[in-house]
């Protein structure tokens, strides 16, 4: 304690001294420490503040910028701002790219696009300067920031944290470019979509920051986007796993990526207004309320659906359809296997479509390998989904959403479901309406009676206790892939209705009429049949209920004119949970491969933000587990 004693009269050098005992002298991260109580000898806390390109768009907004962080400082905080490039530079340079040539090297667009953050950060010292304060701007390298060199989708491999020490021990406001880092041959890359909210967190996980303030041009995260539904409520405390699946699904607020990090190491995100002080939200390990079973929506406007047709069912083809398309870095969303039927099966999945022309090019080069029919797609739908983290606890949430999208008129193309998410595909033009019908069927506009604010929270909240979801990790592996378990749902059984009518109000029936007969439903899949544009669905369900699951369904399929149900039981769920399963799109591929390597086919799939689920035969799911185990080793807690 010598050093700590000898530094109270200079807070700056107090900071050190206290940080070196918290977390221990470092240059790259090192086992997460729960930060040292060192209030009672004034220890200065530490904010994270990100400025968006909108927060920064020009000068008015730069001072602005500044001016929030100077009262931060003089509050008695030690501040690093994160600043992204002004808002439009970004598409200024990528118009100039554009002029040069049609394909510019990938490490080129990096060096050209990291100019834009280190424009911002210079101006935002000067205006901090220009105020009477202390500041200094760093490029990614000169924080520290070490990446892998997959320019333009580069990932965080590690941060040296001793400069920006020194400089918030010298009294300067630390001015930090996002978006960007280096490489081991010190090549400038940049982190992607949503990198300079990645830059904040993880700078916030490493200098183990009190908070992490997002400024944006929104006051904080809704139920939905205010734009277009002007009736969304603005939500004082969302959780982790809610804002990840929200964040995957296009709510623009934040990027996903961001709040891997934000729960990796249990980061408080405080997301607010650049141009107001209102109290925004805040992105916790905690829910809003403990009851309301649906607490967002979100509206994905350009998806494309692929469905590849009579894919033989034995094992292992799966995993060279998502093998060829992992191998391009095309994240797949929802991924639909429809149980197989005279041995052959259908796979359907949705990526941006963006990525549609990749992703046939990447399917088509397998076609033959695989020994499938044929592929179809559709770029012209959207999908329209609903979270909650209480959702898992409480039945008839599917048909609640499903009856929403019936009585407004709205088809359904393909389901999944996960504990917390229920997702449809809807064509485009519907897009719109179907968002408003679920937003409305759960009444979203409204705040739940038991909803807590953050301050109520923090009160049952001591900061000591919180928990991390990493234990250990390694020096180059900041990002990596954290799962946090594999495990089996035993004594499962499946029911399958072919030939659905591809029409509004028919899901709604059918789960309509399954919730009323007292049946509780896991997975939920609906995939295209590749027979006159019906569709077949799929849900699982506990084994003591298949034979009454079977005589619901078959009333089902006389009152709708369905082609047959099939019912199967010895089955199990193998689930890999964890965080960064679809930003790391290795994830499912691994998985398949080694259902393959074990002879083991897979009869169901479904996936999510947070889980990879496969329905495999009850009597090798210990064996999967065990061998998924070992094959994921290096990224499992």
């Amino acid at each position: 304690m010598g050093a700590v004693a000898n530094a109270k009269a200079n807070p700056g050098t107090l900071f050190k001294a206290c940080h070196s005992l918290a977390r221990g002298t470092r240059s790259f991260l090192p086992l997460p420490i729960l930060p040292l109580d060192c209030s009672s000898l004034s220890l200065m806390s530490l904010i994270v503040q990100k400025f968006g390109g909108t927060s920064v768009a020009d000068v008015e907004k730069i001072q602005a910028a500044a001016r929030k962080a100077i009262r931060a400082q003089r509050q008695g905080h030690q501040v690093v701002m994160v600043v992204s490039a002004m808002g439009k530079n970004t598409d200024a340079l990528l118009g100039l790219a554009g002029e040069i040539c049609d394909h510019p090297p990938a490490r080129e667009m990096d060096m050209l696009l990291s100019t834009g953050e280190q424009v911002s950060v210079a101006l935002v010292a000067m205006a901090i300067h220009s105020l009477g304060a202390k500041a200094v701007s760093l490029t990614g390298g000169q924080i520290g920031m070490k990446t892998d060199n997959s320019f333009s989708k580069a990932r965080i491999q590690s941060i040296s944290t001793e400069r920006i020490e020194g400089l918030l021990s010298d009294g300067n406001i630390v001015v930090a470019a996002g978006f960007q880092g280096i490489d081991d041959d010190l090549n400038i890359t940049t982190l992607g979509r949503g990198g300079s909210d990645t830059t904040a967190v993880a700078l916030a996980a490493v200098l183990g920051a009190d908070a992490c303030e997002i400024y944006t041009d929104v006051d904080g995260v809704y139920t939905t986007d205010p734009r277009l539904l002007p009736e969304a409520r603005r939500v004082d405390v969302i959780s982790y796993d809610e804002m990840l699946e929200l964040a995957s699904l296009g709510a623009g607020v934040m990027h996903s990526r961001s709040i891997e990090f934000a729960k990796k190491f249990g980061v408080p995100i405080h997301v607010r207004s650049s141009f107001s002080d209102t109290e925004g939200t805040m992105i916790v390990a905690e829910a809003e309320s403990q009851t309301q079973p649906v607490s967002g929506a979100a509206m994905t406007p350009d998806e494309a659906r692929v469905t590849v047709i009579g894919v033989p069912d034995v094992p292992g083809k799966s995993q060279q359809v998502f093998s060829a398309i992992a191998a391009c870095k095309i994240a797949v969303d929802m991924v639909v296997q429809n149980v197989g039927k005279k041995g052959r099966a259908n796979i359907s999945f949705t990526v941006p479509s963006g990525e549609l022309e990749a992703t046939l090019a990447a399917v088509e080069s397998v076609m033959e390998t695989v020994g499938a029919d044929s592929i179809t797609h559709d770029n012209q739908v959207s999908k329209v989904s609903v979270v909650g983290s209480n959702m898992a606890t409480q039945t008839s949430v599917a048909s609640r959403m499903f009856r929403a999208l019936a009585n407004a008129g709205v088809n359904i193309h393909m389901i999944t479901t996960s504990e917390i998410k229920i997702s449809t595909l809807v064509p485009k033009s519907q897009a719109a309406v179907a968002l408003r019908a679920v937003h409305e069927a759960f009444d979203l506009h409204q705040r739940p009676q038991d909803a807590q604010s953050w301050s109520e929270i923090k009160k049952d909240r001591d900061k000591a206790d919180v928990d991390t979801l990493v234990s250990r990790l390694r020096d180059d592996a900041l990002e990596a892939l954290t799962l946090t378990g594999i495990s089996i749902t035993e004594k499962q059984a499946r029911v399958t209705l072919h030939g659905v009518p591809d029409e509004p109000g028919i899901a709604a029936d059918m789960f309509e009429t399954i919730g009323a007969a007292g049946i509780f439903i896991d997975m939920i899949v609906q995939g295209y049949d590749g027979d006159g544009g019906s569709t077949s669905v799929s849900f699982t369900v506990d084994e003591p209920a298949l034979q009454a699951s079977l005589e619901v369904a078959q009333t089902i399929l006389q009152k709708h004119g369905m082609r047959d149900v099939q019912g199967g039981k010895e089955i199990a769920k193998v689930t890999v949970s964890g965080i960064g399963l679809r930003s790391h799109t290795h994830v499912a591929t691994m998985l398949f491969q080694q259902l393959a390597e074990d002879a083991i086919n897979v009869e169901m799939i479904n996936t999510s933000e947070l889980q990879v689920n496969a329905v495999i035969d009850a009597k090798r799911a210990v064996d999967a587990v065990e061998d998924l185990k070992r094959a994921f080793a290096d990224s499992l807690l």
